[in-house]
């Protein structure tokens, strides 16, 4: 891995989907010991900053190829090799066609820990700040939720793994309700 990018809101202080704080993506960053680009957009011009974002990486970082962890979903590899495409980069997708249950226990097994940071009104605020656990993919699932919320149900902050020199520390956060989405709203960067 030579470097992470993550499109941000645009003031730049929070990730685009995630909603998290830049300190936390600095702390995964630097961890791993690899630059991060993170770059400020707004969603009409989240392509165009992205494959801005993707040529720029090739050029300071020498990569030929972009690693993006969907599963299943077709028109998000379709979306995701098209942009690489135009940057004269390859689409790379490991976990693709994947079983779903089997890839999130052996990202557990493997000593992933991830925390639920925004989640959607059928999950409720209840599951934000929980870590994924076996018994929490059973309730997820039970409450009708794909175990790695690949249709957009939750989405997950890494805090620990075998690619981490340290756990990542969360800013405190309160929950709160965003355009029929809960968050995780962590404390703002100094």
């Amino acid at each position: 891995m030579k470097a992470l990018v993550n499109m941000m809101n645009e003031n730049g202080k929070i990730s685009r989907s995630h909603g998290l704080p830049l300190s936390v993506l600095r702390q995964q960053a630097d961890s791993m010991g690899v630059p991060l680009l993170a770059v400020p957009t707004s969603w009409n011009d989240y392509r165009k900053f992205f494959i801005e974002s993707l040529i720029k990486v090739k050029e300071l970082y020498g990569v030929n190829a972009m690693v993006f962890g969907d599963i299943d979903l077709q028109p998000h590899r379709d979306w995701e090799e098209m942009v690489c495409n135009e940057a004269g980069l390859k689409a790379y997708l490991p976990l693709w066609q994947q079983d779903r249950r089997k890839l999130v226990f052996e990202m557990m097994d493997s000593g992933i820990e991830a925390m639920i940071v925004s989640c959607n009104m059928q999950l409720g605020e209840s599951f934000l700040g929980k870590i994924i656990t076996p018994e929490v993919v059973d309730e997820l699932e039970k409450a009708g939720v794909d175990a790695c919320g690949e249709n957009g149900e939750f989405h997950t902050v890494v805090l620990n793994c075998a690619l981490f020199a340290k756990r990542v520390k969360l800013p405190a956060a309160q929950k709160v309700l965003h355009e029929n989405y809960w968050f995780l709203n962590f404390a703002a960067d100094e």
